[in-house]
């Protein structure tokens, strides 16, 4: 309405220019009288046709013809439910690799860029005083050994003459020297056993099959037992497990829809991995430990899936996002194409109503499946949502639907056209 006015407003104003231009340039009265007409039929007819009675009538719904729009009619199917959400990789088998006894490092044994395997040597520290040490107990273990005869034989004869001679005291003497001969043997023994054991960890060998980063000393530097710096990190990387984040919501919201039999859960959850190039990794793998606590920072469960790496592609610390397939949920879809996301967070879409007219209808999704959202609950089955012609329809407007397809690049086929090809 404020259009036509404007407009309306202008032209009376060329309308008078043109006249006082006309006067002022002494243009024949004739002439003039002849122009002023002619301008003022023109603002006579421009004013009905921009009349508000006329233009209700031009830019009403009912004037305008109806339009052909391309519809999807909606049916309920059997939907693969899969959730892609992040994740991180992380090492199956992962150590620090630490000295468990003092030395100086003699040597190191390893070639960061091979695979190693369990107990290939490390590092070599130097063995001097644990070879003396060994060589130490192994001479008290000798001693023992040595005292060990006399007490049993001495045992043997007080036993023998108790009772005509040697009195039970002299028994029970004899009894506790053996025992204690024992004891010592035992006793130097199990010392040199943990020699020899401290010996061993002078070379110090890989735990587990994998690789080994960088050292991080050199051959001549003193390490001690226990200290806090490693000297390298054995990484497993075949096979390599990666935790799924999933929010505790989400868990719960699966959990009600498989009592409620909405969703059919696999008997084996597998998962797939989109690594951070977009590339989609070519080997599944499967969940081997769900997760029983929620994170209190980020709210999230982390779900353990293991993959095959045999090449070494995934590595620790990796981001990745994972495709987790839990099931089938019996639901419709809506073309993405079809829908519009509202402030609220709801969807709507615009379908063929009984009077052939435009209504919206505004629905929730339960996820997207390829080009389309996955429906369970605010649409009926067999209802004809508008694909095509879009830009052109609003709510309420005439319309004749033309059944038509949404192929997999979310592309709209005339369903008509391709009939009449077929004849």
């Amino acid at each position: 309405m404020k259009d036509y006015e404007q407009m309306t407003r202008l032209l009376c104003k060329i309308v008078i220019f043109r006249f006082e231009n006309f006067r002022c340039c002494g243009v024949r009265r004739h002439s003039m009288r002849i122009t002023m007409s002619q301008s003022f039929l023109a603002l006579i007819i421009f004013g009905l046709l921009w009349s508000p009675a006329f233009a209700q009538k031009m830019f009403s719904g009912d004037s305008q013809p109806p339009i052909e729009v391309g519809v999807v009619a909606l049916t309920k199917q059997d939907i693969p439910r899969t959730y892609t959400i992040p994740g991180r990789a992380v090492a199956h088998d992962q150590a620090e690799i630490r000295p468990r006894v003092e030395g100086i490092i003699e040597s190191i044994d390893y070639d960061p860029n091979l695979p190693i395997k369990v107990g290939d040597p490390l590092f070599i520290l130097d063995d001097a005083s644990k070879v003396a040490a060994v060589a130490s107990d192994e001479a008290e273990v000798a001693a023992a050994e040595a005292d060990l005869p006399v007490a049993q034989a001495a045992y043997d004869r007080a036993a023998k003459l108790e009772g005509s001679g040697v009195s039970v005291a002299d028994v029970e003497q004899a009894r506790s020297t053996l025992a204690s001969a024992k004891a010592t043997l035992s006793a130097a023994q199990a010392a040199l056993d943990y020699s020899n054991v401290e010996l061993s960890w002078t070379t110090i060998a890989s735990p587990l099959d994998g690789f080994a980063s960088a050292p991080n000393f050199s051959v001549g530097d003193l390490v001690t037992s226990g200290q806090s710096d490693a000297l390298t990190t054995i990484t497993s990387l075949d096979p390599i497990d990666v935790d799924i984040l999933e929010t505790s919501a989400r868990i719960l919201k699966v959990r009600r829809q498989a009592e409620a039999g909405i969703l059919k859960m696999n008997d084996r959850i597998p998962a797939s991995l989109i690594l951070e190039t977009g590339e989609v990794y070519k080997t599944t793998g499967s969940l081997i430990a769900p997760a029983y606590t929620v994170s209190t920072t980020t709210g999230t469960v982390a779900l353990r899936f293991q993959f095959n790496n045999p090449e070494g592609i995934i590595l620790p610390g990796m981001f990745v996002r994972g495709t987790v397939e839990l099931g089938t949920i019996n639901a419709l879809l809506v073309p993405q194409r079809a829908a519009t996301r509202e402030t609220n967070g709801s969807l709507s879409a615009l379908i063929v109503g009984d009077d052939d007219t435009a209504q919206t209808i505004n629905f929730e999704d339960e996820g997207s499946w390829n080009n389309s959202w996955i429906v369970t609950e605010g649409i009926e089955p067999d209802t004809r949502v508008i694909v095509d012609g879009l830009k052109f329809v609003k709510a309420g407007a005439k319309i004749i639907s033309i059944d038509a397809t949404v192929d997999e690049d979310g592309l709209v086929q005339d369903n008509s056209d391709a009939s009449a090809t077929e004849e």
